[in-house]
């Protein structure tokens, strides 16, 4: 049986308890007066919509899903919104798992497809729920459940506050938020101000959603944003992580990244890149950056790969070119400087944003193939070529000489040395990198293997 909820409304609006909380006013925009149709949807996200309609609760599709569908996207996730409990949602699919504790959600598993059904919230904690605040207003915990209208005002966004009705295919629009999708405007739902406070990585959200739908972010939303972009720094590095992940590798790496300056964001997000930007008077390294977000989203595009890795490493490159001339500066040998500038850039990043090892480990190894390529001895162009990170170091280079030409007979020798990569004859009698005269670059000694005696071989 589906539990005694508030029903919605079309004529009174859900009751503020705060003067300055928004108020739901329902607008039902008919099947022929949007483009939604059926056909666009995930046959698995109609499935859960029915499944729960028949068990007598509401459900809507809601969110991302709705907004992007109206302005012609193809969603990749949809989300439900209903008025059963998460329990109940898992009482009516087997396949169905429960997470979260800061936000208790149900996760409906189709194979490689989850569909992700959230209890309408309320906006407000009248004792009967599980929220917890900061004391600076940041939401720790969110699981107080209400109606529908509740569940619209509390979202971030009105683009993100339209819900699609299964039963008669209209939108609910209880927020002004279809009005707002059509003329491509992004508004926090009530008090900008309080809802950054509540949930920091609205910013961040705020600024990925103008680039990805080309919305032009509302005067009172965008204004407080330079002023509390500090508020980042309280925010779990991890989160932020997967943040920039969305930020940089949905195609539209360019824009997010031109909106994190507009609206000062990068100097907390990138503070040694942001910082190394403003002190290049040339504009060379923000010009390669620019170029390799550029790149980064022709290939999101072209639905090819991009490594994290890659990624930061052309991120931070800025800031790592800066550390390692001042490490130069007070005379310290360039092989080096090039590690403890790699180690410091590494370490100071991840206080802000959680990095994991298994990318900034050959973001670095990048880094450090760079002044490789000014080599082109015997040995050494093997060595290099057959290094594992080679060819992201070589489009690596490729991006730095679109920066600065003198680049160029690097990448002409590297590029005819992959060519004819097999004919490639190596004097070792001239070899600057022989073993012999203890370059860091050469090839190691083969060590014979002791073999262990008697009881420790056995052991």
């Amino acid at each position: 049986m589906p539990p005694s909820m508030p029903t919605q409304s079309s004529e009174i609006p859900t009751q503020a308890t705060d003067a300055a909380a928004p108020v739901a006013a329902l607008r039902t925009i008919p099947r022929d007066a949007h483009c939604i149709s059926r056909k666009d949807i995930s046959p698995n996200a109609l499935r859960v919509l029915y499944r729960l309609r028949e068990a007598g609760f509401g459900a809507y599709l809601v969110g991302g899903a709705v907004r992007d569908l109206l302005v012609g996207g193809h969603p990749k996730d949809f989300d439900v919104a209903t008025s059963a409990t998460p329990e109940e949602v898992r009482q009516l699919f087997r396949n169905c798992r429960l997470i979260g504790r800061r936000f208790r959600l149900a996760h409906v598993v189709f194979g490689r497809e989850i569909i992700e059904v959230a209890t309408f919230r309320a906006n407000v904690d009248d004792g009967s729920g599980d929220r917890e605040l900061h004391e600076g207003g940041r939401l720790l915990r969110d699981n107080v459940f209400g109606s529908i209208e509740d569940d619209a005002v509390r979202r971030d966004f009105t683009a993100n506050a339209l819900y699609y009705a299964i039963e008669d295919f209209s939108v609910r629009d209880y927020t002004g938020g279809f009005e707002d999708v059509s003329n491509r405007v992004l508004r926090l739902i009530g008090d900008p101000e309080q809802r950054y406070r509540e949930d920091p990585v609205r910013m961040l959200r705020a600024v990925r959603l103008a680039a990805k739908l080309g919305f032009h972010i509302e005067t009172a939303t965008a204004e407080p944003i330079a002023p509390l972009a500090g508020l980042l720094r309280e925010a779990a590095p991890a989160r932020l992580f997967e943040e920039c992940l969305k930020l940089f590798l949905s195609g539209h790496a360019v824009e997010s990244f031109l909106g994190l300056e507009r609206h000062g964001l990068l100097a907390t997000l990138l503070p040694e890149t942001a910082s190394a930007l403003k002190s290049n008077r040339s504009g060379a390294l923000r010009n390669m950056l620019v170029e390799g977000l550029r790149g980064t989203d022709a290939r999101v595009a072209a639905g090819e790969p991009v490594s994290p890795a890659f990624l930061f490493a052309l991120l931070l490159w800025p800031a790592y070119c800066r550390a390692l001339m001042a490490l130069q500066a007070q005379g310290m040998h360039a092989a080096e400087a090039q590690r403890r500038a790699a180690d410091r850039v590494t370490l100071h990043q991840l206080s802000t944003i959680a990095l994991p090892r298994r990318f900034s480990l050959p973001m670095q190894e990048i880094w450090l193939l760079q002044p490789r390529f000014a080599q082109r001895q015997g040995k050494r162009v093997l060595r290099l070529l057959s290094h594992p990170r080679f060819r992201a170091a070589f489009d690596f280079l490729l991006l730095r000489q679109s920066a600065s030409p003198e680049h160029a007979e690097d990448v002409a020798f590297w590029r005819e040395a992959q060519a004819s990569a097999g004919d490639i004859v190596v004097d070792t009698d001239s070899d600057p990198g022989s073993a012999a005269d203890g370059n860091e670059d050469a090839a190691p000694r083969r060590r014979r293997r002791r073999r262990r005696g008697g009881a420790a071989a056995g052991a």
